[in-house]
């Protein structure tokens, strides 16, 4: 049985990679730490996780190709000590966020327990190419355009 994809139209070329990091972040986002996403100027967001009990050495933000991954460990610092309730873990954590092509990490900071990613968005470029459509195909297979002719080779 074929699973259905969302990039499985004809009309979607060459978009099988975005459907494979669609996945792969999927299976790596547990709902662990929560996390704001917001628009803070017209081309700039900022990614707010809530990190409470991590300090900054125990965090590790790196950009992997077009994938933002955000990773928390803990040093287990129990020894010696007695929990009569225990129900704040010291939990690892990884989330990954997908990032447009161009979007760059303008900086990171910790404060009161959130971590602050800021990302710039690039300005679009509009482009627009002109494609000639050509009258039939020569001999050695491509389309002839105006101005070409049948005895260059």
């Amino acid at each position: 049985m074929s699973r259905s994809s969302l990039f499985g139209s004809p009309l979607f070329l060459g978009f099988d990679h975005l459907e494979q990091m669609l996945d792969r972040v999927a299976k790596n986002s547990d709902g662990y730490p929560p996390y704001n996403i917001e628009q803070t100027g017209e081309n700039c967001l900022r990614i707010t996780l809530a990190v409470a009990g991590f300090s900054m050495e125990d965090l590790q933000i790196t950009q992997e190709d077009n994938q933002l991954v955000v990773r928390g460990r803990q040093k287990d610092e129990t020894e010696g000590r007695i929990f009569l309730h225990r129900g704040i873990a010291a939990r690892q954590f990884q989330r990954a966020f997908v990032l447009a092509e161009g979007i760059d990490v303008e900086g990171a900071w910790l404060d009161n327990g959130l971590l602050h990613i800021d990302l710039r968005r690039p300005q679009p470029e509009v482009r627009v190419k002109a494609i000639q459509i050509g009258t039939r195909l020569h001999s050695s297979g491509r389309a002839v355009m105006r101005g070409d002719h049948l005895d260059k080779a």
